[in-house]
C-alpha cells in the first residue's frame, strides 16, 4: 500500500462526515469515524465490509513506515504511539495496538489552528491560571475530553502576553506554537527523547519558564515535575482522573506509604490549580465542555496536608470558591442547563451529586414557572383527625 493510497482513505473518512474527530480500523468491522461522540460506518471506494487482519495490519505497517524503535515498542508493548499528517488537511495522533493477535487503529485528529481561551469559551479563570508564575496546573480526565486543547490554549495566552521560554514535551505534538511573544521549543517522545522522565529532567538545564509535560505517567515524572516547580518553574500536565480530589489521591497513590506526608508537603507547596474536564452532549447536537475548577488557599493546603474529613472537603471548598474562579461540575452542569445548552435527562447523568444537580433544575424551573414534580391534585385529608377520634 502506498502512501497516496493511505492518504486517500484517511481524507475520504474525514469527508465523509461532519466533525470528525477519531478514524477507527478494527477487524471484523467496516472502515470507521467518530462523530459528536458517536461511531458511524463509512462507505468508501472500493468498499470493505469488515476488515481483516491483514488489512489492518498492512495499514498499520504503513503508518509506522519502517520506523525501527516504532516497531520495536509495539511488538514488545502491544502498542505505539506515532503522529501521522495528511499534507494540506489534518494531522493524526496515532495509536496502534494488539488485540487477540491482530492490530487495531485508532487515530485522533488534531487541529491544525491553534485554539485560543476565548475562541474555545473557556472560563474566565483560565487567563488567571495562565498567568501563575510557578508552580503546577493539571488538567485531568478522560481521554478524548480536550485536556490537550485546554493545556494548548493556555501556553497560546501565555504566548500572546510574556517573554519567556517555554519547553513542551509531547506524545506526539498535536499543535504547532508559533513564536510570537514566547519562545518555543517543542519535543516529541521517540524523535526528540526517549522518555518523558529523561527529557523533563533534561528541560531543567534548558532554562524554561514553562514546561508542559503531556502526561504525568509514573512516579519519577512526578517527581521532577515537583522539583521543577519548587525551583520556580510553572509545570502544565495533564492526569486520567474523575475529579479534583481523585487527583491528589492518584498522585499520593504512586508513592511509597512511608513518603506520603513528604509528598503532601511538596503537593501543597506547589499545586496552583486543578482542571478537571468532561465532554457533555448538547441540546441541539455536538458536545461541549464542562469543568470542575479546584485554586489553591490556606483551606484547600491543610486537607492536602490532613486529608478530606466530613466537614473538610474539596467539593465544599469549591462550592464556596466560586467568587475565586472555583466551581463543582454540578454547578458547572446546572448552569449549562439553565442556558437551554443540555437536557435534564443529560444534566442528572453526569452529575456529581445527583441530589445537588436536581435541586439546582428545580431552581432553574422555578425561575422560568415551570413545574419541578409530575404529582398533581394534592389535598389535605380534613377527616382524618375526625376518623381517629371515632375509632
Amino acid at each position: 500500500m502506498r502512501k497516496q493510497e493511505i492518504d486517500h482513505i484517511l481524507t475520504s473518512m474525514i469527508d465523509a462526515q461532519k466533525d470528525v474527530s477519531d478514524l477507527n480500523f478494527t477487524v471484523g468491522k467496516p472502515m470507521q469515524v467518530e462523530s459528536s461522540g458517536e461511531l458511524i460506518s463509512i462507505d468508501i471506494t472500493p468498499k470493505f465490509e469488515a476488515l481483516t487482519p491483514f488489512q489492518t495490519e498492512i495499514m498499520a505497517l504503513n503508518l509506522i513506515n519502517q520506523e525501527h524503535r516504532l516497531t520495536e515498542t509495539l511488538l514488545r508493548e502491544g502498542s505505539c504511539d506515532l503522529s501521522y499528517s495528511l499534507p494540506g488537511k489534518a494531522r493524526f495522533r496515532v495509536n496502534i495496538f494488539a488485540r487477540s493477535g491482530n492490530y487495531s487503529i485508532v487515530l485522533r485528529r488534531l487541529e491544525t489552528k491553534v485554539p485560543t481561551i476565548d475562541g474555545l469559551d473557556l472560563p474566565e479563570v483560565f487567563y488567571k491560571i495562565a498567568m501563575e508564575r510557578n508552580g503546577i496546573v493539571l488538567v485531568t480526565g478522560a481521554t478524548g475530553t480536550g485536556k490537550s486543547t485546554s493545556l494548548a490554549a493556555m501556553l497560546e495566552y501565555i504566548n500572546e502576553n510574556k517573554s519567556v521560554h517555554i519547553v513542551t514535551l509531547e506524545d506526539p505534538i498535536e499543535y504547532q506554537h508559533p513564536h510570537k511573544k514566547a519562545t518555543f521549543n517543542q519535543r516529541e517522545l521517540g524523535i526528540d527523547f526517549d522518555s518523558f522522565v529523561n527529557g523533563l529532567r533534561a528541560a531543567l538545564r534548558q532554562a524554561p519558564k514553562v514546561i508542559l509535560v503531556g502526561e504525568m505517567r509514573d512516579r519519577d515524572s512526578i517527581e521532577i515535575a515537583l522539583s521543577a516547580a519548587e525551583t520556580g518553574h510553572l509545570v502544565v500536565s495533564t492526569l486520567h482522573t474523575i475529579d479534583a480530589g481523585s487527583t491528589i489521591n492518584r498522585i499520593l497513590g504512586m508513592f511509597p506509604k512511608e513518603e506520603e506526608n513528604q509528598i503532601r508537603i511538596r503537593l501543597a507547596d506547589t499545586i496552583r490549580w486543578i482542571v478537571c474536564q468532561r465532554l457533555l452532549p448538547k441540546a441541539d447536537g455536538g458536545r461541549i465542555a464542562s469543568f470542575e475548577i479546584l485554586g489553591t488557599n490556606l483551606r484547600v493546603r491543610d486537607i492536602i496536608l490532613n486529608g478530606e474529613s466530613d466537614d473538610k472537603t474539596f467539593y465544599e471548598i469549591m462550592q464556596a470558591g466560586k467568587p475565586f474562579g472555583m466551581i463543582t461540575f454540578d454547578d458547572f452542569i446546572v448552569d449549562l442547563y439553565s442556558k437551554s445548552l443540555i437536557s435534564e435527562e443529560t444534566a442528572i447523568s453526569y452529575a456529581s451529586r445527583k441530589g445537588v444537580v436536581g435541586r439546582g433544575i428545580d431552581t432553574v424551573k422555578s425561575s422560568r414557572g415551570e413545574k419541578t414534580t409530575d404529582i398533581e391534585d394534592l389535598e389535605i385529608d380534613r377527616g382524618y383527625a375526625r376518623k381517629r377520634n371515632k375509632s
